[in-house]
């Protein structure tokens, strides 16, 4: 936090002839104006700042996510074009998992550390619900008060807001699911989700890493535009008459494709591990 509102972020440039999705042909450098301190937005933030001057802007991520804001792509919020007059900071790297976003992540895995071991020490189902619960709701409230003070709900920045209020949804859904499975018995319902934890590397690998995805997306009819994966998405945002819930609704029936794959290969006995 001291790091990330208090440290003061120079003017910088950078290389765009070194970008593999630059298409530019005239000058190859371009300069970001920044010259203040306390900024989240992306060309200023501190957690760029760090990245660029430890790791260099070579050994950054190539794709960073505001390329799809409205100020850098037409078709925001996905990726698309630069508009007219799009700032210069479109072009720039940066990386969601830099030095100040890590170790901001690494709070998750004590709060994880926390909940595993509330599991350990406490014997009966109530005391864990009980300690979950609590847990979950100072997390949450926390989240909820650093976002209502000025701190940001941000992935990018993996800001402390973001971290508490997505450490207590996930105790809220874990106290959920315990309650559901291990003390009223009702597992059917989650069978889905116990056989994508049985292959999760293989689910991870084809879905999270776009590699099956993209494998589909190489089968098209005429143009690369009329594939089935972004058939699939179009048709649903049609019916459903709106593109985010659409979107949602391609989500969901993903997660429901991968979790068919991985109960077939429960069936068959297959497990792919490390």
């Amino acid at each position: 936090m001291v790091l990330l509102y208090g440290l003061y972020v120079e003017n910088w440039a950078f290389d765009v002839s070194s970008l593999s999705f630059s298409t530019s042909s005239g000058a190859n450098t371009q300069t970001v104006h920044c010259g203040l301190r306390g900024s989240l937005e992306p060309p200023c933030n501190a957690v760029g700042f760090i990245d660029r001057i430890l790791l260099g802007e070579q050994h950054l991520y190539q794709h960073p996510v505001y390329i799809r804001t409205k100020e850098c792509s037409v078709n925001s919020p996905d990726y698309g074009p630069l508009p007219p007059n799009s700032p210069a900071w479109c072009l720039a790297p940066f990386d969601p998992e830099g030095i100040l976003s890590s170790l901001m992540a690494a709070i998750t895995c004590f709060v994880g550390l926390h909940y595993g071991h509330i599991l350990v020490h406490c014997k009966s189902h109530m005391q864990r619900l009980i300690f979950w619960s609590i847990s979950s709701l100072v997390l949450l409230s926390s989240g909820y008060i650093l976002s209502i003070l000025g701190v940001p709900f941000s992935k990018p920045l993996y800001t402390l807001s973001y971290m508490f209020i997505t450490a207590g949804a996930s105790g809220v859904v874990l106290s959920a699911i315990y309650f559901l499975v291990d003390i009223k018995c009702i597992r059917k319902p989650s069978l889905i989700f116990q056989w994508m934890g049985m292959n999760a590397l293989i689910v991870y690998a084809l879905a999270a890493c776009d590699i099956f995805p993209a494998a589909l997306q190489g089968l098209y009819l005429h143009s690369p535009e009329n594939n089935l994966v972004d058939f699939s998405e179009t048709l649903l945002q049609s019916v459903f008459h709106s593109q985010k819930w659409g979107t949602l609704a391609f989500v969901m029936l993903e997660i429901l494709f991968w979790g068919v794959v991985a109960g077939i290969l429960h069936v068959k006995r297959i497990y792919i591990k490390i």
